[in-house]
């Protein structure tokens, strides 16, 4: 029963994890005003349409954070504790985002107009790398060790910025960059009524998706190539060669899903750069979330230390050994019934506030925009 439930909170914290991927795609919006918008009104067009959904984004951002809190609570005290530089300064691109939305056309503002969409710029382009090199030390490994009373040690006085020596972990957090771009390409396409700025936004699919299906490429074949963290007989830590290969390989529901997920990400982007469908976005993010999900399984089930140290390999976090007890998780199980509800209300909101396309007319009526 108890690793049921370890097994059982690791998908929830792996569909999460692939939400705020997905979701991801509001900060690729934010970089798009850099390089897509040639006038005024062409970034008030993005900026109110990714606008709308930019505290999705951050929601989901907290609910990951608070599900390894409450499910495993030992790897949110060692990454969140002990790697707090990295996690302060993704924080801090996150702050940054919040306050642009609110001031960025609030008159008389003290920083100015194009502060705020610099701040916004840097959210979607430093934020998220930052954020996949953290997950790629699931891979990589992390400079840590757990003392006799299991607490963190940190070797580097970096604290979690050490991550930025090791270029494997740039595959990652480059692909989640441009990724969010083509996300974003694709939901501008689909709520955005206007042809001059989906030509654009076909034009900019095009480049961006060119650049991420390579990296997204290289990262899964040097995971599949890379040596794994493995949990022996004997509950220690060793190296095993092929590790997350043979993980894909041990559970073809998550292989499946890996595949399934690939290819409606490509189908998304294939309909938003090669027909003139605007509904690329669905295929393409239910892909992203289908894959990420995956990834994230990979690297916690089938006997694997999910945030491995190549420090001290004993100190190696799994899903057994970094979970709540039994108790907890299985009073947080009953709470999760509600979650297929929650999600209900959500696709019902954003069916309804995306129902009516956002026009130029819109925004230069609109006194209350970002």
């Amino acid at each position: 029963m108890y690793e049921l439930l370890q097994i059982y909170w690791w998908v929830i914290v792996s569909l999460l994890g692939g939400i705020l991927v997905f979701m991801m795609f509001v900060q690729g919006g934010q970089t798009l005003i850099k390089c897509v918008a040639q006038t005024e009104l062409d970034k008030d067009m993005i900026i109110n349409s990714i606008g709308k959904k930019w505290e999705l984004t951050f929601t989901t951002l907290v609910m990951f954070g608070g599900a390894c809190f409450a499910a495993f609570p030992l790897f949110y005290a060692t990454s969140f504790g002990g790697a707090y530089w990295v996690w302060l300064a993704i924080l801090f691109c996150f702050i940054i985002q919040a306050v642009s939305f609110e001031y960025r056309k609030k008159p008389n503002n003290f920083l100015g107009q194009k502060t705020y969409e610099n701040f916004l710029f840097i959210n979607g382009s430093l934020g998220v790398i930052l954020i996949g090199i953290a997950v790629s030390t699931f891979f990589s490994g992390s400079d840590f060790a757990l003392n006799s009373s299991r607490f963190v040690e940190w070797n580097s006085p970096l604290r979690g910025l050490e991550a930025l020596k090791n270029p494997f972990n740039y595959i990652l957090g480059l692909a989640l960059f441009f990724q969010a771009r083509v996300g974003a390409n694709l939901y501008l396409i689909n709520n955005i009524d206007d042809d001059r700025l989906r030509a654009k936004f076909r034009r900019s699919l095009k480049i961006n998706a060119l650049i991420f299906v390579p990296l997204l490429v290289l990262f899964l074949v040097a995971v599949v190539l890379a040596d794994g963290y493995h949990i022996s007989e004997n509950g220690t830590i060793v190296m095993k060669e092929y590790k997350y290969l043979m993980n894909l390989i041990e559970m073809p529901i998550v292989l499946g899903l890996l595949l399934v997920g690939i290819l409606l990400a490509l189908f998304g982007i294939y309909k938003g750069v090669f027909t003139l469908s605007i509904k690329g976005i669905w295929p393409y993010g239910l892909g992203v979330i289908l894959a990420v999900m995956s990834v994230f399984l990979i690297t916690g089930l089938n006997n694997t230390a999910f945030y491995p140290s190549y420090h001290d390999l004993q100190s190696s976090l799994t899903i057994y050994n970094a979970s709540s007890s039994l108790y907890t998780l299985k009073t947080m199980a009953y709470v999760s019934i509600g979650i297929p509800f929650v999600l209900a209300y959500i696709i019902y909101v954003w069916k309804a506030m995306d129902t009516r396309k956002l026009t130029t007319e819109e925004i230069e009526n609109d006194d209350h925009i970002y």
